[in-house]
């Protein structure tokens, strides 16, 4: 039985949208065919509030229909049931990560992007470019798909979101609640603040050019972004200051040197570029420094990297952020 009165108020709007102008007994059946026990008055008395609301207003004779104001409210909690439906495919699939940077042996999420079967030198040049640079190793797999009846190319490459997989499987919490686009220097040295060497992290993230976070955190942002040619890797494989997507998440600082630990063999394997520091060390923190309770990882994966620079090169067809689990296995590194 449905009892969420949030999600009935949103499935009104969506009836009313849909069969307006609609009276109450008929608006009564549809929500009764979605499962909610609910009374003809109990509609009717929504209804009242709704109107009180100035979202809904009165057809003489014909029942209800949405106003201006009761469009947006629609369209808004259709955004937040979007961002509900990532968060909880993100949880389920980091609840499902076993990848372990000890033995590089796992599954992991991937993310995905498509390139036409005639395009594949120029794909290899794109790995192979970034596999030399800090930001490798990059370790893939390659599958031959057809879209619309061309032949092209599907390539499958760890997501930062891995790491919060990894993170679960060794009991400790994290969540990525800012997404955003961070300027990287290839050079270790190029950070602008003290702290630990960045040599073993893929480089060096200097700082937030652009930030998003709270419910708006989440892979569809990453679509987002990278769609709107906010990025530039091709800077950073010429050696240059570039622009990637990162995603930020505070850890308890109580697990520090064990997250830390994982991180850096999560990102040494699977590639990327991180960046993990304490409360008390400046760094590039989106929102400030962390609570003293909490180290900080900020991580621009392989993925997000690979996806980014075939969209630079002109060479995606589509692209998915969040795809799925694959097993460690199925994906070669493009050295060898």
């Amino acid at each position: 039985m449905t009892t969420d009165p949030d999600r009935r108020t949103y499935d009104v709007l969506r009836l009313l949208a849909e069969h307006e102008p609609i009276g109450s007994v008929r608006l009564t059946d549809h929500l009764r065919e979605r499962g909610y026990s609910i009374t003809e008055r109990a509609v009717r008395l929504t209804l009242a509030d709704l109107d009180d609301a100035s979202l809904t207003e009165k057809v003489g004779g014909k029942g209800r229909r949405l106003t201006a104001n009761g469009r947006a409210e629609l369209e808004r909690g259709g955004v937040r049931g979007r961002v509900e439906q990532v968060r909880e495919k993100l949880a389920d699939m980091t609840s499902r990560v076993s990848y372990d940077p000890a033995t590089d042996t796992g599954d992991v999420v991937v993310g995905t992007v498509t390139v036409p079967q005639a395009k594949r030198d120029e794909l290899e040049a794109v790995l192979g470019r970034i596999d030399d640079s800090p930001l490798g190793p990059v370790v893939a797999g390659i599958e031959p798909v057809d879209r619309n009846g061309t032949d092209c190319l599907e390539v499958a490459i760890p997501s930062s979101m891995t790491i919060d997989g990894v993170f679960l499987s060794h009991g400790i919490e994290s969540y990525p609640d800012t997404i955003g686009v961070v300027e990287y220097d290839p050079d270790p040295d190029g950070v602008p603040y003290e702290g630990p060497d960045q040599a073993e992290n893929g480089g060096a993230i200097r700082r937030y050019t652009d930030v998003i976070g709270d419910e708006r955190a989440t892979l569809d942002v990453v679509s987002l972004l990278i769609e709107a040619h906010r990025t530039d890797v091709t800077s950073t494989l010429d050696g240059e200051i570039g622009l990637l997507v990162a995603d930020n998440r505070e850890f308890p600082l109580a697990h520090y040197e064990t997250a830390r630990e994982l991180a850096v063999g999560t990102r040494n394997a699977l590639g990327g570029s991180l960046d993990v520091r304490r409360p008390r060390e400046s760094g590039p923190f989106p929102w400030g420094d962390p609570g003293w309770a909490f180290g900080s990882l900020t991580y621009a994966g392989g993925s997000e990297c690979v996806i980014s620079s075939c969209i630079e090169a002109d060479l995606a067809v589509e692209w998915e952020t969040l795809r799925g689990l694959r097993s460690r296995s199925s994906l070669s590194s493009t050295s060898n």
